[in-house]
């Protein structure tokens, strides 16, 4: 798993009394409001801001029993590795609605390569620039991603003037997916939620499975 190498202190939340369900993934608990605020991680981690951000596209199933949310670096090779399995689990299941949260950890190239990614969601073509920055084996560079993203079909002089016009917009994604991560104690990419369960690390497709059916089963247990 890729660390942050900030030495950034983690914040205490309630969350450390819950318990665990099944292996390495404890239950989040989530607050009811829909608000959320940097400086209370109560107020970030609501189900509405964590699973449901209208800024930021889903993929899979839209309306999907289940949700996964993904915190990663695209210069993070774990995340790489770990792509085509996750792609290959939400195409298999079919109900899964897949949010994929840039958290750009790894340095001014990785925000680089998250804000112009943002910024092709303007054009619907945010699931392709994932999958084209996910793709490559090389490490990241600013003319890298421009090229990986014109190999894509998708209008770079585009993707750059959104990423001017809606800097402000870009940049509080950014900011509430760090807060989340932040406040749900992540310390490196890649980290998941799976329906409201909490899961810091990469996992095998047997074990995103068995995640899935654990949360499905929570699910339909809260509903009794």
């Amino acid at each position: 798993m890729s660390d942050l190498g900030y030495g950034q202190r983690l914040m205490a939340t309630r969350r450390e009394t819950l318990g665990l369900l099944g292996t390495g993934t404890a239950l989040l608990g989530l607050a009811a409001r829909p608000a959320f605020a940097d400086s209370n991680p109560d107020e970030v981690l609501t189900e509405a801001g964590v699973l449901r951000d209208p800024d930021i596209p889903a993929a899979g199933n839209k309306d999907g029993d289940i949700s996964i949310v993904e915190y990663f670096d695209y210069n993070c090779p774990y995340c790489r590795k770990l792509a085509p399995e996750l792609a290959q689990v939400v195409f298999d299941d079919g109900k899964i609605r897949m949010i994929f949260k840039d958290w750009p950890i790894l340095g001014p190239v990785s925000v680089y390569a998250s804000k112009m990614a943002l910024a092709t969601k303007y054009q619907d073509k945010f699931a392709e620039t994932h999958e084209a920055l996910m793709s490559t084996s090389s490490r990241l560079t600013e003319s890298r991603i421009r090229e990986l993203l014109a190999n894509a079909k998708i209008d770079v002089d585009r993707a750059v003037k959104d990423a001017g016009t809606h800097e402000s917009e870009i940049n509080a994604i950014l900011k509430r997916n760090n807060a989340q991560a932040t406040a749900f104690g992540f310390n490196g990419t890649p980290a998941f939620i799976i329906g409201k369960f909490r899961v810091p690390g990469a996992l095998t497709m047997a074990q995103f499975e068995q995640a899935i059916g654990d949360a499905r089963k929570a699910a339909a247990a809260r509903k009794k």
